[in-house]
């Protein structure tokens, strides 16, 4: 038996230092997973997750850790088509429609997730500057888990148009809060020198945001521009290759993928309804590559943070308070922006998963030059935020997703 074991780890070993065979695993295994989450009426994203968690490193080892700096690739691309497929709703017929209103839910959902959580992380012990820092990253939430499940479940629909539009709105407007969120705890921590860093993380911020747009109104008009009067399979060619482009530059020079491909998809809807065809062209595509996306993201999931009674405390606390401020949030923001019951009612359970943003802007406080100035017993406090965020992430990308699903459903139908 021992002999057997041994084999069955040697050729695990063997086989999972080739990306293809990783792919390959991370694909059949996401597809039963999905169809088995399928039969519990769970979004199969769920069952993607599930499956990354499986061959992850903390269970069997099939996808080893170092393999990931191998698949960043299609998480890039992934959340590259994501952000498009956002931005082709800002679509300026539906923004008049729906414009002022989810402007004004985004705002308000976004300061009451970020008021709740500083409240309860305060209460829960937190110093205000560390308590200010968790607030701004509670803001943001995961687009692509909303995509996905609209895009399987086929929805379309006053809902959704509102869905798409906080979700979009959301990132940047977390970005920003982040900055000054930053630049505050920075200033009440009154560490010598930091002030400095504190400014120009809110220059970072403001400027991240803007030339990211940029960026992405010039990829959209050269799509635009280059795929007039082209067959299906030039489209997809030239979409393709200025969505990686456009990814590519937002990536080296440290700007926001996800705002930078948004963009461009709204510009490329506004600029001639004609080019709704992208997306139609586009969507056989997105199955595979999201299954991957999800997939990969469960491989970066940790079980081992939920056995540590202090961050599983303190993380519940978090993701608590967190969904209170979403949710209270959409749905005073909705009463204030005069938005029909149904949207009121079950857009807040869309707000719930968080992921990628999430992570990037707890390790960017670990990363600052902040952090340098801090003594050691606080510098304990940050990785402790850390692994918060981490085990908000775990939870909210398993339960997030199904309570996303029930939430879009019923407002679909209730809307009909």
């Amino acid at each position: 038996m021992q002999t057997l074991v041994s084999f069955l780890v040697e050729f695990r070993d063997l086989m999972s230092n080739h990306a293809l065979f990783t792919l390959g695993m991370l694909l059949v295994v996401g597809y039963f997973t999905g169809k088995l989450a399928s039969l519990f009426r769970l979004p199969e994203i769920t069952g993607f997750i599930v499956a990354g968690l499986i061959m992850g490193e903390t269970v069997t080892g099939i996808v080893p850790h170092h393999m990931g700096e191998n698949l960043k690739i299609v998480t890039e691309v992934a959340l590259g088509l994501i952000a498009l497929t956002i931005g082709g709703e800002f679509y300026w017929v539906k923004l008049k429609r729906v414009g002022k209103e989810v402007v004004i839910i985004t705002i308000v959902q976004l300061l009451a997730s970020f008021g709740a959580v500083v409240f309860g992380m305060t209460l829960l012990g937190f110093d205000l500057p560390y308590a200010l820092m968790l607030g701004a990253i509670a803001s943001a939430t995961a687009p692509a888990a909303t995509v996905a499940i609209v895009q399987s479940l086929r929805a379309t629909g006053l809902f959704v148009d509102y869905l798409y539009g906080v979700v979009a709105l959301d990132d940047a407007g977390a970005v920003i809060l982040f900055g000054l969120s930053f630049a505050m705890a920075s200033g009440l921590l009154g560490v010598s020198g930091a002030d400095h860093g504190a400014v120009l993380v809110i220059i970072h911020a403001v400027g991240e945001v803007l030339l990211s747009l940029a960026a992405g109104a010039v990829a959209g008009f050269l799509i635009h521009r280059f795929t007039r009067k082209k067959s299906s399979n030039e489209i997809m060619i030239i979409t393709l290759g200025f969505v990686f482009l456009a990814t590519a530059v937002s990536v080296i020079f440290e700007l926001s993928p996800l705002m930078t491909n948004m963009a461009a998809g709204a510009v490329i809807i506004n600029l001639s309804p004609s080019n709704h065809r992208i997306f139609r062209i586009l969507e056989p595509l997105t199955p595979p590559i999201y299954a991957l996306f999800f997939v990969i993201a469960g491989t970066e999931l940790q079980p081992a943070i939920l056995i540590q009674t202090k961050i599983l405390l303190l993380g519940g606390g978090y993701i608590l308070f967190r969904a209170l401020g979403k949710y209270s949030g959409v749905y005073f923001g909705s009463l204030l922006g005069k938005v029909r019951g149904t949207i009121r009612t079950y857009l807040g359970f869309c707000m719930l998963p968080q992921a990628g943003v999430a992570i990037g802007l707890v390790l960017m406080i670990q990363a600052s030059p902040l952090v340098s100035y801090l003594p050691p017993e606080q510098i304990v406090i940050i990785d402790t935020m850390v692994n918060i965020i981490l085990l908000s992430v775990f939870i909210n990308e398993l339960i997030g997703p199904p309570i996303s699903k029930y939430a879009l459903i019923r407002g679909n139908e209730m809307e009909a």
